[in-house]
């Protein structure tokens, strides 16, 4: 692995750990769902092509951020699936 990807995994991984602040914290994103996908999707290719690259702490490794206290919790008659970053209707 390059330095270059080294650095870009790791600049990618503070990003988006800034971007699940401001979204799951201050509930103020930066950046739209989709934009903040292809962040992830570039941090999980990067990973997949070089293992060596997987932190404990990447944000490919766990649940994304806390989220806000002004959010109750609300319990769903039937259970909400995983959309699987669907990025077209036919998804």
């Amino acid at each position: 692995m390059t330095d270059a990807g080294s650095a870009r995994a790791a600049q990618l991984r503070v990003q988006i750990a800034q971007h699940d602040y401001r979204y799951y914290v201050l509930d103020d994103p930066l950046i739209s769902d989709a934009d903040y996908d292809r962040l992830m999707q570039e941090l999980r290719s990067l990973e997949a092509a070089h293992p060596e690259l997987v932190t404990a702490d990447s944000p490919t490794q766990r649940v994304a951020g806390t989220p806000s206290t002004a959010f109750g919790e609300v319990v769903h008659q039937v259970p909400m699936l995983s959309l699987d970053n669907a990025f077209s209707a036919e998804a």
